[in-house]
């Protein structure tokens, strides 16, 4: 059965194209929150059945709406991608004097550390 939402109602489309709408009720709210495992209170419920509405209003907004005639791609990203980086270039690297000139510590041509084991 073809369920569509419409003006914060569900709308229930039977096989013979009858349609009824029923508001968005209490108890639809609470076996959502029950799904969701959240203990809502009596003006929590209230509230969130509003909010819920003009969710579901929203939607049925969007289902609405004719995207037949587009006829764009669709979009991966805001920016168009570009590789930024610079070409690598090799080049000549760091002598090991050259490191460890400012080495607190160095011994036989490598850093110098504390032990991280005792």
């Amino acid at each position: 059965m073809p369920v569509l939402v419409y003006q914060g109602a569900l709308c229930i489309y039977d096989r013979e194209g009858y349609n009824f709408c029923m508001p968005l009720s209490i108890r639809q709210v609470e076996q959502i929150a029950h799904l969701a495992r959240l203990e809502l209170t009596d003006d929590e419920k209230n509230r969130y059945r509003e909010q819920l509405s003009a969710i579901l209003d929203f939607v049925e907004q969007l289902q609405r709406l004719n995207t037949g005639s587009m006829h764009s791609q669709p979009a991966v990203g805001a920016l168009r991608v570009e590789n930024t980086l610079r070409d690598d270039e090799p080049r000549p690297g760091l002598t090991a004097d050259a490191m460890l000139s400012n080495a607190a510590q160095k011994e036989r041509s490598q850093f110098k550390i504390p032990p991280v084991f005792e």
